[in-house]
């Protein structure tokens, strides 16, 4: 922050904590007119059964306010608090993170290490190394993907054998390393006006048998000329794009009429993320064998 909100922060932070004092002693002030130590306030209920008498605050109560006040002054010369002053410690929250990584690295290192060493299709039929893999996928993936991998609507669906950019367990793993941007440019002006592109709809749907190939058979030249360079004429996609496979029923945003329309009118946009510095490779490779496996299943 500017050396002036530096300045103003320690000053009303300190100013804060000053001002808790007086407001200690302030009240425990005696005041003219004021009834004497034990005695009734003038304040009573209840035909005088009730009353409020003037006793001071319990020396407990006043020993632990005191102490509040005292702990936060030692921790803002202990620790970043006021302005741009770190602390005498030095404490930084990005200190105290990678001192953990490095105990968590140096305690669980080895067992990644042992798991790195394994062919990823072996590994895939460990279970101890996918009870890992799990929980990797639960802190790291399972915000986008689901914790059942199944995905939702811009994140694929990782538990079928549909795949973007392949199934292979290396080509998971290069995935996960180095993330992939996966865009589909909008193409509802290459396409024509609003009738062609119905018919290119329809034509698409028509591959995955969601309508007939006679519904769909005006779209078919517009597709060839202007989508099969990506998805191929057949529409079976094209992995080295990531260019997704229009003849099942796998949709990444969608098989709807309305979302499929949108698609090419709109186009998407698609971030898959690198995990490799954050995550490094042992763990990325136990982590590809879990997903892998995922897919395997019966």
């Amino acid at each position: 922050m500017s050396t002036g909100l530096s300045i103003f922060v320690t000053v009303v932070s300190i100013l804060n904590i000053l001002a808790c004092w007086w407001l200690i002693r302030w009240t425990m002030k005696s005041r003219p007119g004021e009834s004497a130590e034990g005695e009734v306030t003038g304040h009573t209920w209840d035909d005088g059964h009730l009353a409020e008498l003037n006793n001071p605050l319990p020396r407990w109560w006043l020993f632990m306010f005191y102490i509040t006040i005292a702990f936060a002054l030692v921790y803002l010369v202990l620790y970043p608090g006021l302005g741009n002053f770190k602390g005498v410690l030095g404490w930084t929250a990005e200190n105290q993170y990678e001192a953990e990584i490095a105990a968590a690295d140096e305690r669980y290192g080895p067992i990644f290490a042992k798991y790195a060493s394994q062919d990823l299709t072996a590994l895939a039929q460990n279970p101890e190394a996918l009870q890992v893999g799990q929980r990797l996928f639960g802190t790291y993936c399972a915000q986008c993907h689901g914790s059942d991998a199944k995905g939702a609507p811009g994140f694929p669906n990782l538990a079928d054998a549909e795949w973007l950019y392949g199934g292979e367990p290396e080509t998971i793993k290069t995935t996960i390393l180095n993330g992939r941007n996966g865009v589909m440019p909008p193409m509802g002006q290459a396409v024509g006006d609003e009738q062609a592109v119905d018919e290119v709809v329809a034509y698409v749907m028509s591959l995955s048998g969601m309508v007939s190939a006679e519904a769909g058979a005006a779209g078919k030249a517009k597709f060839e000329q202007i989508c099969a360079a990506c998805h191929m004429p057949d529409g079976t996609g094209n992995p080295a794009l990531g260019a997704p496979n229009l003849t099942n029923d796998s949709w990444l945003y969608g098989g709807s009429r309305g979302a499929i329309k949108k698609t090419i009118m709109e186009g998407r946009q698609g971030v898959m993320p690198a995990h490799e510095e954050f995550l490094g490779d042992d763990k990325i490779h136990v982590l590809a064998a879990y997903v892998y496996s995922l897919s395997q299943q019966k």
